[in-house]
């Protein structure tokens, strides 16, 4: 899971060197990500006409920061491994798909599988996600400050979702030892998802979630959802005799 850091982290840093702008207007797309794939630790770039292009600033490997100023398309900041990047727009599709570590902040709406598979790192969407947001997610923290859709952290191994809004159906999906945190209504919870007890220690884990992501929600307005452990556990009334 991430290592959380104070809500700044999700705006533009500021350095010494002044930002790079790349104008998407007239350069190629994989100009950009080429370029980024060669930054260094505190550089930091600005994305200009951004126009929904798809794979915006993906594969990053160095603690830069990077400013897409509209709209992305598809897997933007997709297999994410350090720094961050913020979306001042919307997001398409497999918005951080397979992010390692660093953050992601989108700081409108994102479509469907935000941060699917996810590993590490930080996701935050100030306004709602699509359908399948977590799913098979495997370490990753998703923030999402409005509501999520269907099949939400399907088949979701590890790491923590957080939902400020509401939650469509079939919640938690087969899922393994993730943890959901909805502060909204759930539709309908999926195979194996149970509410669960909300204790101290969620509360913490919880509070630390919403100061990283910028938000001032109470943890005690929440509701704790994960697996109860029966679907993926050997029972021999499951067996069948050949």
């Amino acid at each position: 899971m991430v290592t959380l850091t104070a809500p700044e982290s999700l705006e533009t840093a500021a350095t010494a060197e002044a930002p790079t702008k790349v104008d998407l207007a007239d350069a190629p797309v994989r100009g950009l990500n080429q370029d980024l794939h060669h930054a260094v630790d505190g550089q930091s770039w600005t994305v200009a006409n951004p126009g929904g292009k798809h794979s915006l600033a993906v594969g990053i490997t160095a603690d830069v920061t990077v400013t897409i100023d509209g709209h992305a398309g598809y897997y933007a900041a997709g297999m994410h491994q350090k720094g961050t990047v913020t979306v001042d727009g919307n997001a398409g599709v497999g918005l951080a798909e397979n992010i390692m570590s660093g953050t992601v902040h989108v700081k409108g709406d994102a479509s469907q599988s935000a941060a699917a598979t996810g590993h590490g790192g930080l996701v935050v969407i100030d306004g709602n996600a699509g359908a399948r947001c977590g799913i098979s997610m495997k370490g990753v923290d998703i923030v999402v400050g409005g509501n999520i859709g269907h099949m939400s952290a399907f088949m979701a191994q590890a790491g923590r979702l957080v939902v400020c809004g509401d939650a469509g159906d079939a919640l938690g999906d087969s899922i393994y030892e993730a943890r959901i945190y909805v502060k909204g209504t759930v539709a309908s919870l999926g195979a194996d998802c149970i509410e669960k007890p909300l204790r101290e220690e969620h509360l913490a884990e919880l509070a630390e979630l919403l100061e990283a992501a910028g938000r001032t929600d109470n943890p005690a307005d929440f509701r704790r959802y994960g697996s109860a452990r029966n679907l993926y556990h050997f029972h021999v009334d499951n067996s069948t005799a050949y």
